[in-house]
């Protein structure tokens, strides 16, 4: 394989199944691609060997694909999007299902998100880069992993281990729009393992690319992000591996997004905030026997946000003889939950009938959040004044989960997963809606059948079953009928492949996927009072069902010592299926959030004396910003770059993100907001203008 033909070209068969045969390795050949190791499922096992879905992303791709957060790396994972609306992704889509916003609705996420085994689903904020060293998504239903909480999918987020040595890093980031960034992490450890242990911190500033003319300022949507984070690992016992991490992120981010003529100059004269502090901590326990393993994971977490903006995006000034039109709101949450999960991961020696390799766990998860949403208003139509809503929103999950796993003959594996699950929710508000009650039984599962055709090539098919519990809908202004929605229910049938090549310097993976959302459960808005934007309310309801079908393939490939070229497809059609609200009937429209196609390509070259580079084009379609209108966002195409050398301990570079600062949109809102006359109108949240930096940073081992 030596032409860039030949790389489409082999893309393209990893979708057919066609192998793909490499040369023998000659002298000076590239290196072979790593094995990976899959550590976010029921049981830590190579790539290779699991029947599902799986983007892995490595401590050195984070490091040259992106600058802060998981946010600039997103791309990179075929079928993943992010809502905006926020400062950093809270909110993420799989295979286009997922959350868009949380203005009104009970925390109840399509997508898992974990950081070092603490639950962050639906409050992602914390996901910062420094330090991390690798970052899992399952796309699919993994609620036999994870239950309720991965309907879509999950991704799980690891910092870097304490190592066997001591170690310390230093990195410093220095950018336009006002960014600047340090980063500290050091670390010891004793050389057989038994012991270690490591600390990071770092700060992060930046202006957050808008300007308000009113206030005369270039910050009121800036980013001032600190995050500290410590790992322990000790053998308490012979046989034993404990690891306990700790986590402080301290996000206090402005957020004045919007504009009225959507653009980047904004003329708010109350801007908001995006600010987030979450302080967690988890500890992981594996105790090994000579029959498997007892894992046990323990994990606790409380997040204190403050999401506020300036319900009208002007100042009295702007608005003229409209004025006075002053609207402004603001959410302050606390959630807090508490997470065990304990394990028992059979091994060889565990067999059952000497061919049935079982894991067996119990799982429990606590959640509290409560919100208080205050609106202040000051107008010529309402006068002035301003409102206080509380609700208290609380949820336990006690589930039941297992697995067998079935060798058929010497290359065939057979698995079978289910977990039963319940859910209790309690919902109050001070507005109209006293204490309720709903309990969810959410059963799940998988069948998947894996056949290792070779040692570099294996077929897989699964028969999944996911499941999101149902909830409440927060608000004054929801109707009654409005109030509860039930839980959707998801199944999806994958078939897909892997392979390498025999020289270790390919590697293709490709699946095709359907899934029906039985009782699909739909986020929809609308405004209950036109010249009043804070009567723009949000609500779930159930369809009767969904579809969503599509491809998905991922290449690497090192053709030679020098260059690694990487690419990713994603292909999905979405459709609505007997769904109709306020009027606007869906059924065979696309879903909201869910992009037709996705393509990311990067390529990567190492010179031998230090120099390196890299270069990312991601592109995406366009999409519905809502299932409440029919305004979609345009396709775009992003293009970043990263140049730099390597002398030593030391390492220079210089990066540029949206390189071609290419004009495209994150989020949209149809409603009125303009007086006297309030036409209804798309406003849209733009996305990040160019942005150019230098990072330096230095390995220290010897300190």
């Amino acid at each position: 394989m030596n032409s860039p033909f030949k790389l489409v070209v082999s893309f393209v068969l990893a979708f057919l199944g066609v192998p793909v045969v490499g040369a023998a390795t000659p002298a000076g050949a590239p290196e072979q691609l790593e094995e990976v190791i899959i550590r976010a499922g029921l049981r830590a096992m190579p790539l290779r060997e699991l029947s599902q879905s799986v983007t892995v992303l490595d401590s050195a791709t984070l490091a040259a694909a992106g600058v802060q957060h998981f946010a600039d790396v997103l791309a990179l994972v075929p079928g993943l999007s992010w809502a905006s609306g926020s400062s950093r992704p809270r909110y993420f889509q799989l295979r286009g299902i997922g959350e868009t916003e949380q203005y009104q609705g009970a925390p109840n996420p399509s997508v898992g998100l974990l950081i070092d085994d603490i639950d962050f689903s639906g409050v992602g904020m914390p996901a910062t880069l420094f330090d991390l060293e690798r970052v899992e998504v399952l796309r699919g239903p993994s609620s036999t992993v994870y239950g309720a909480n991965a309907l879509a999918g999950l991704i799980s987020l690891r910092s870097t281990d304490p190592g066997l040595a001591r170690d310390f890093r230093a990195e410093a980031t220095l950018g336009d729009h006002g960014t600047t960034a340090l980063g500290l992490a050091a670390g010891d450890g004793r050389a057989d393992g038994s012991a270690g242990w490591r600390l990071a911190a770092q700060r992060y500033r930046s202006n957050g690319f808008r300007r308000n003319v009113y206030l005369g300022r270039d910050d009121t949507n800036g980013y001032d992000e600190t995050t500290l984070r410590g790992k322990v690992a000790w053998e308490p016992l012979p046989g034993t591996h404990a690891l306990l991490t700790a986590l402080s992120a301290d996000l206090d981010n402005g957020y004045d997004a919007w504009s009225v003529d959507n653009s980047r100059i904004t003329r708010s004269n109350q801007p908001g905030r995006d600010a987030q502090r979450s302080n967690g901590a988890s500890l992981r326990v594996t105790h090994a026997t000579g029959a498997g393993a007892w894992l046990s994971v323990s994990s606790a977490a409380v997040s204190h946000s403050d999401y506020s903006f300036d319900g009208d995006w002007g100042n009295d000034l702007y608005w003229g003889a409209s004025a006075p039109y002053d609207y402004f709101e603001q959410h302050l949450r606390v959630r807090r939950t508490l997470a065990q999960d304990l394990r028992y991961v059979g091994g060889d020696g565990a067999l059952l009938l000497g061919r049935l390799r079982p894991v067996a766990g119990v799982y429990f998860l606590r959640l509290r959040e409560s919100d208080a949403q205050l609106d202040a208003w000051n107008d010529q139509y309402y006068g002035a004044g301003q409102s206080l809503l509380w609700s208290n929103y609380r949820a336990t999950h006690i589930a039941l989960y297992g697995s067998l796993e079935l060798r058929v003959a010497a290359r065939g594996t057979v698995t079978l997963g289910l977990r039963a699950e319940q859910r209790r929710a309690d919902y109050s508000d001070s507005a109209d809606a006293p204490f309720a009650t709903a309990l969810d039984r959410l059963p799940g599962g998988n069948l998947s059948w894996l056949w290792n055709a070779s040692g570099v090539r294996q077929y897989y098919a699964t028969l999944a079953r996911g499941f999101r519990a149902g909830g409440f809908n927060i608000g004054a202004g929801i109707d009654p009928g409005q109030r509860r929605f039930r839980a959707e229910a998801l199944w999806n049938l994958e078939l897909g492949l892997r392979r390498r090549s025999r020289d270790g310097t390919v590697a293709l993976q490709a699946d095709a996927y359907a899934m029906r959302r039985v009782a699909m459960q739909v986020y929809n808005s609308r405004q209950l009072l036109p010249d009043n934007p804070l009567t723009y309310v949000f609500f779930t309801g159930n369809a009767a069902h969904g579809d969503n079908i599509g491809m998905e393939g991922e290449l690497q490939w090192r053709p030679a010592a020098r260059w690694t070229l990487t690419a990713s497809m994603a292909l999905q059609g979405t459709r609505y299926l007997g769904y109709v609200s306020g009027g606007n009937d869906l059924r065979g429209r696309a879903q909201a959030f869910a992009p037709a196609w996705q393509i990311a390509i990067s390529g990567g070259y190492q010179h031998p004396a230090g120099g390196f580079a890299r270069v990312d084009l991601q592109a995406q379609d366009g999409y519905y910003f809502s299932a409440s209108h029919d305004q979609r966002a345009r396709a775009r195409a992003l293009v970043n770059l990263r140049a730099g050398w390597r002398l030593g301990d030391w390492t220079a570079s210089l990066w540029a993100r949206n390189l071609l600062d290419a004009r495209y949109a994150v989020q949209g809102f149809y409603f009125g907001d303009e007086p006297p006359d309030f036409p209804v109108k798309l406003y849209l949240q733009n996305g990040d203008p160019r942005q150019l930096g230098v990072s330096v940073s230095v390995d220290l081992g010897w300190l």
